[in-house]
């Protein structure tokens, strides 16, 4: 399940994180390998395609990045992110110098096959979960350190949502929370002293006990926490739509279909942005100019 109509993020956002890249990948002297071996005025087509089957995500990013690296570069997008990917799939083509293109063609494609296998991954769980119910499947903070931007992204492409960019979206009770606040109620009682009127609350609760007392006091969402599908169900009734219910903890492919089918909100899933295997792209000299 892509998306295929999902802009592009803002390259103001994206710039820096390119510019890291480059900083580390570039070291002291720069492409000693390319300057060394390949003549300065060379100049050549590449196109960027996919040896797997999949879906698109992080091609934007790898545009910018060709274009940062040099500004002379022709660069043209083939398939956006969000769209659907079959092994030989054209989802870029670059044309200009040759010394440029090589020289910006790791952090490229690093970006764009770490953010597609996010996208494929994401999709091959939204699919199951339309399969067997409403719920939407969404990510979680889980994400590399600097990236959690992009592979947020790569999460919509893959037509999954997302949960808290940051600590400061919104508040989300947990069970240290919890433990450290005396209990449910309290902890719900002192995040609605603080929070202001815009911050929706969300708790993670473990047990169907921990779930009335905190329906009693009343939230926008519970997250329903390794839990399994019996008890998922047993926990949408008592909520009977008066919050979001989430299901969190230890799912994948084999176990979405029958959470999804417990008639949950929503389905967060770590794995899809801390262990989702990249999406194998790579880049192919196809003419001199």
């Amino acid at each position: 399940m892509s998306q295929p109509h999902l802009p592009p993020l803002p390259h103001l956002l994206v710039e820096p994180l390119l510019r890291t890249a480059f900083l580390e990948d570039l070291g002291r002297a720069g492409d000693v390998t390319t300057d060394s071996v390949v003549p300065a005025g060379l100049r050549f087509e590449a196109v960027v395609a996919s040896r797997q089957p999949g879906v698109a995500a992080g091609i934007d990013v790898a545009r910018l990045a060709f274009q940062l690296y040099d500004p002379t570069l022709d660069v043209t997008v083939e398939r956006p992110d969000g769209a659907a990917l079959a092994p030989g799939d054209v989802v870029m083509r670059v044309r200009g110098s040759a010394r440029s293109i090589l020289s910006a063609e790791r952090v490229a494609l690093n970006l764009a096959c770490r953010m597609s296998g996010i996208a494929t991954a994401t999709s091959s769980l939204v699919e199951i979960a339309r399969a067997h119910g409403k719920a939407h499947v969404v990510c979680t903070r889980k994400t590399t350190p600097g990236l959690r931007a992009i592979e947020k992204h790569a999460v919509r492409a893959g037509g999954g949502s997302n949960h808290r960019f940051g600590l400061d979206d919104a508040v989300l009770i947990k069970d240290n929370h919890i433990a450290v606040a005396g209990g449910v109620v309290p902890a719900i009682r002192a995040a609605k002293a603080h929070a202001g009127h815009m911050v929706k609350i969300e708790v993670e609760v473990d047990t169907l006990d921990q779930l009335h007392e905190a329906m009693a006091e009343g939230v926008d969402a519970v997250l329903l926490d390794n839990m399994g599908p019996e008890l998922l169900r047993q926990a949408v009734g008592i909520v009977g739509g008066r919050a979001l219910t989430e299901a969190s903890g230890r799912i994948n492919r084999e176990t979405i279909g029958p959470i999804a089918a417990s008639g949950v909100d929503l389905i967060s899933v770590g794995w899809i942005t801390h262990s989702a295997p990249i999406l194998d792209l790579g880049l192919d000299a196809v003419t001199t100019l």
